[in-house]
């Protein structure tokens, strides 16, 4: 019994750990403030996180202190837990998994359709009531007149490359609120890419990154009428724009997707092992009575 109560408390302090991964997922989803619809997926992870490492501790306690009321507890919340956090993970997956982007002949970076991306993330993030505010920050950063002490040239501007996930974080982590500046790279992020110029399509000359003339194609996409060469205007209000932050949330989420899934899958497997061993031992303490 005190062999399994051990093995019992390791796992459980194993359990312990998995949570810190969790909760810092979801505080680091919290700390990014993209927008006002990420509250509806981020709270959750941080809450989840929170709860799994209070259940885990108490598991803990439990088999250190040979409680087995407290180790059923433990079993009955864990499991609880478990399936709340993979509903989580399997929604979140679900919602991020379209993707809006598409290549641009002759160009290094993609363009972003709004029409692209879940119902769920248009109806919910990029809707009048939230839009309002997301444009209000975008047009009180440098998003978009720092483009012009990057490019010069418009050779340079149509060959630079999209951002990836692995070069640095887009907007509002590397720009509106960076440690390091990431305009010294030759790309465009999501949100610049969207924001920041017209669609390709309107055909558009390029004078520099923000400044744009003599449209000769107006009618091949509705944002071609919302571009305005005032700096404080730009495309902000193009589904474009829309589109290229639900690029960016995407990409957060499919990072955090992946740390999640790792941690979860641990997480079972550890669960599995002290239902094993709970029930070993109540089996032992029962032969032995």
């Amino acid at each position: 019994m005190a062999l399994a109560n051990n093995l019992t408390a390791i796992l459980n302090l194993l359990a312990l750990l998995c949570s810190i991964p969790i909760t810092a997922s979801g505080i680091w989803l919290a700390s990014k403030p993209d927008n006002e619809c990420v509250n509806l997926l981020r709270w959750p992870v941080v809450v989840l996180g929170v709860l799994i490492l209070v259940v885990s501790a108490c598991g803990f306690i439990g088999a250190y202190q040979h409680k087995e009321t407290l180790l059923a507890v433990y079993l009955c919340c864990m499991a609880i837990l478990i399936g709340l956090l993979l509903v989580v993970l399997i929604f979140a997956f679900l919602v991020t998994r379209p993707d809006g982007s598409y290549q641009v002949p002759g160009r290094g970076y993609k363009e972003y359709r709004l029409e692209g991306f879940s119902d769920w993330l248009r109806e919910n993030v990029v809707d009048s009531r939230n839009w309002g505010k997301i444009r209000a920050c975008l047009a009180d950063t440098n998003v978009c007149p720092k483009l012009s002490q990057q490019f010069i040239t418009a050779e340079q501007f149509f060959s630079s490359s999209s951002i990836t996930p692995l070069q640095a974080i887009c907007f509002i982590d590397s720009i509106l609120f960076c440690k390091q500046p990431v305009l010294t790279m030759h790309f465009l992020c999501v949100v610049q890419s969207g924001c920041c110029k017209p669609p390709t399509a309107c055909g558009y000359n390029f004078v520099n990154p923000t400044l744009w003339l003599n449209p000769t194609n107006m009618a091949a996409d509705a944002d071609c009428y919302l571009w305005s060469n005032d700096q404080s205007q730009l495309c902000y209000n193009c589904n474009s724009c829309k589109a290229g932050l639900l690029g960016n949330l995407r990409q957060d989420w499919r990072k955090a997707n992946l740390i999640l899934i790792i941690t979860v899958v641990v997480l079972i497997w550890v669960y599995v092992i002290a239902c094993s061993a709970f029930r070993n031992a109540q089996t032992e303490n029962l032969s032995r009575k």
